[in-house]
């Protein structure tokens, strides 16, 4: 694909848009549709991009598929740890109202790292799935 340049030169101009894209989801989503979810699918899909377009190996070269492991445990972990940090504040799982000086400031806090935790871990399963598929030899 390293003759194409016109594929090329439009994912160089679309992909940072994706990936922008995805994160104004990620932190508008307390506010309006969209989320933890719809960020990760959305951040996932820039890198499928740029893996179509410049191929698995120089894709594999930007995120290692170990780093992809490691940041799919980080996304749970920060999941998980939100909501113990409510039982330790005196209130139950996932309760996000003991997180902040009031409750309002604790949900949107609770909120705020519940879909950020959803959001890694969605993008950073998607594109560990992608590379296993893409990377399987044709038989």
């Amino acid at each position: 694909m390293k003759h194409q340049i016109i594929p090329r030169v439009i994912a160089k101009l679309f992909i940072p848009l994706i990936l922008l894209f995805a994160l104004y989801v990620q932190f508008h989503g307390d506010f309006g549709p969209g989320g933890g979810f719809q960020a990760g699918v959305i951040f996932a899909a820039g890198f499928v991009l740029y893996t179509l377009i410049f191929g698995l190996d120089e894709a594999k070269r930007v995120v290692r598929p170990g780093i992809v492991e490691i940041v799919i445990a980080l996304g749970l972990l920060l999941y998980a740890v939100t909501g113990v940090a409510g039982i330790l504040k005196g209130g139950r799982y996932l309760d996000y109202g003991v997180l902040g000086a009031d409750p309002v400031g604790g949900q949107h806090l609770g909120i705020l790292l519940i879909e950020l935790g959803v959001g890694i871990t969605v993008a950073s399963v998607i594109i560990g799935v992608f590379f296993a598929f893409a990377g399987r030899a044709r038989s």
